[in-house]
């Protein structure tokens, strides 16, 4: 599985869609979007902080994990940090699998796992 991690202060530019192989018969992409509520406080935006070595180590050991469940061939992954104002992309992930299936799933999971131990915090 080929893996992209990058970490930017700027808005997230999607990077051209180049395809690992032929056999590929899915990509997945989520666009996760800062809303205008935090809880039932309005907001401008969110400020993310990240200790990129670590989590860039967590994102790959996630990802090869869930790689052995949910087969795919390559996943970008862009996070913002710094100031994101309301109705700008937080994070980006596009993920490319022979199927469906296994692209949807390991998104889904790796989103979960972002949130539960990758040292990535916003305020």
């Amino acid at each position: 599985m080929h893996i992209d991690i990058t970490f930017t202060r700027t808005p997230i530019v999607i990077p051209p869609q180049t395809l690992p192989s032929r056999e590929i018969g899915a990509v997945v992409e989520f666009h996760g979007i800062v809303r205008e509520t935090e809880g039932a406080k309005a907001i401008a935006g969110l400020d993310y902080e990240a200790y990129e070595p670590m989590a860039v180590r967590q994102l790959e050991g996630h990802l090869w994990e869930l790689n052995a469940l949910h087969p795919c061939s390559a996943v970008t992954l862009i996070h913002r940090l710094g100031r994101v104002a309301v109705g700008e992309a937080s994070l980006y992930v596009r993920v490319a699998s022979k199927h469906r299936g296994p692209a949807l799933a390991l998104c889904g999971a790796l989103i979960d796992r972002m949130k539960d131990d990758v040292p990535i915090w916003k305020r």
